[in-house]
């Protein structure tokens, strides 16, 4: 028995089995139910979203035996022989191969004429965009006033190229790109009816693959299948499409979280190896880090089938958010600029680089290229058999404990804009300057939080007031800074080189634009 391939098995013989499109199904229900049904109707979109399988639905729709219904049997001869392609009122036509206007005359030449065994005589036009100008011109009076026994069914990848005469005398559909989500809950159904086990990221990794595209996933399934001999596993989904391996992507996530480039670089040395494609790595880097961003904004947000929980809970703790979002940022674009690289892998270096360059100035954990591998140890590992930071003899030390903790980005500024106004344990109060006020939330104060708990040691509650004006670590950094600039200033004033300026020229020297330097 010849084999049927599952984009042909499993293409929806009906309204109901249509997956996705839902716009276009409660259009064209509605219009039958009610008898309002249009002469002639347009559905444009991408490959393989079911264009031409509405169209049959619709053609069976208005052929059953049983009448004109949103419902058709499926049973009657109309019905059986529209799904084997072999119904003679059913006038499929491929414009690709049909683009002169001899051809379309000759088509529509037996439009005048009765249905042969069906209630109407349905032309289903086929990349209607490829016909020629000429063609166009002489469908286009037929499609204006066509006997009330034909209907006209076109479509198209790209409407764009459609004359505007034909595009007003049609209903159009545009139908959507699917979802990966879609695509991917459509496969299990498919994979669980065919009684074969599959891993849920190999699925996955079909359903992004496939580009919106359910025949394309179907017809990658069915690729899966003959390479895995019958098995749908990740391991086999990712050889057969080429894509990095999880745990790959995995390390460089991690290694970027510790904002380590050494680690970053080791990494990338040992993906090379298997001479990768570096956009699609870049792409996988992009994506763990958008669920990433997802887990830190909804933490009860559902587990994802490809990335276990814990792994994103950890890094979405050891991120700060902003770089989350920074190196999304960077990885999307460092991925359209490969190609004008000096190779794809010092573009990919680079844009690592870039995510550690970039990240906030200033901070605790910036990148470590030089550092010992021992550094590179997750904080639990690394303090063993080492005793945990001394806290502050005094609350006037804070500046001092600042510099110490594992801060960055707006956390950090949240606690510059603090006065540590006491210790009582592991509790602490802290003053916040007014004019930082906005920096206040619950989730910049429980990474703050955090980073005292690490240093000291043991878990601490924070406790944040705001305050009048208070001796903070950014007033002393602004005191300091003005104090050099009235240095600055004072220098400029006496220098003997500006004095002879103003004495022979008049010249007159501008306070702001004196900068002190260092």
């Amino acid at each position: 028995m010849s084999y049927l391939a599952l984009a042909r098995k499993w293409r929806p013989r009906s309204f109901a089995e249509l997956v996705g499109q839902e716009h276009v199904r409660q259009a064209l229900v509605n219009a039958l139910d009610s008898g309002r049904i249009h002469h002639a109707f347009l559905f444009s979109g991408t490959r393989g979203v079911g264009k031409t399988t509405i169209a049959r639905i619709l053609a069976k729709s208005l052929n059953c035996e049983r009448g004109v219904t949103s419902t058709p049997c499926g049973d009657c001869g109309a019905c059986r022989e529209i799904d084997e392609g072999r119904f003679v009122d059913l006038i499929e036509v491929d414009a690709a191969s049909r683009t002169k206007v001899d051809d379309t005359r000759e088509l529509l030449e037996n439009v005048q004429y009765l249905p042969t065994r069906g209630r109407c005589k349905v032309y289903l036009i086929d990349e209607v965009h490829m016909l020629s100008a000429h063609s166009f011109n002489a469908l286009l009076k037929t499609l204006e006033e066509p006997p009330t026994h034909v209907k006209f069914l076109l479509a198209t990848t790209d409407p764009q190229k459609l004359p505007v005469t034909v595009l007003s005398r049609c209903l159009q559909f545009n139908l959507k790109r699917l979802p990966s989500a879609l695509i991917a809950g459509r496969l299990q159904h498919i994979l669980g009816a065919e009684g074969v086990a599959a891993e849920p990221a190999a699925v996955q990794l079909l359903a992004r693959a496939a580009d919106g595209s359910l025949r394309d996933a179907l017809s990658l399934l069915d690729q899966m299948l003959a390479f895995g001999a019958g098995r749908v596993t990740e391991a086999d989904a990712r050889s057969m499409l080429g894509t990095v391996a999880r745990q790959d992507v995995v390390r460089l996530a991690e290694r970027l979280a510790e904002r380590d480039a050494r680690g970053l670089m080791e990494a990338v040395a040992a993906i090379d190896e298997f001479a990768p494609d570096y956009a699609d790595l870049l792409a996988a880097l992009a994506a763990i880090l958008q669920k990433v961003a997802l887990r830190q904004a909804v933490p009860d947000l559902a587990e994802d089938e490809q990335y276990d929980a814990a792994l994103l809970a950890g890094l979405a703790a050891r991120m700060p958010a902003e770089d989350v979002q920074l190196s999304y940022q960077i990885a999307i674009l460092g991925r359209r600029d490969l190609d004008l690289a000096p190779d794809p892998r010092a573009g990919m270096e680079m844009t690592l680089l870039r995510m550690l360059a970039f990240l906030p100035a200033g901070a605790e954990g910036a990148a470590r290229s030089a550092e010992a591998p021992a550094s590179r140890l997750p904080p639990a590992a690394a303090g063993r058999g080492a005793a945990p930071a001394p806290p502050p003899a005094a609350t006037g030390e804070w500046p001092e404990l600042l510099a110490r903790l594992e801060l960055q980005g707006a956390a950090r500024q949240l606690a510059g804009n603090c006065q540590l106004i006491e210790r009582a344990g592991n509790r602490f109060r802290f003053l916040l300057d007014p004019r930082a006020q906005s920096l206040h939330t619950r989730q910049l104060e429980d990474r703050l939080g955090a980073a005292l708990g690490k240093l000291v040691g043991t878990a601490v509650a924070v406790e944040i007031e705001v305050g009048g004006t208070m001796d903070t670590p950014v007033r002393r950094e602004e005191q300091a800074r003005d104090e050099r600039l009235e240095q600055a200033r004072a220098a400029i004033e006496r220098d003997p080189n500006v004095q002879a300026l103003r004495d022979r020229f008049g010249a007159v020297v501008q306070p702001d634009s004196i900068k002190p330097v260092g």
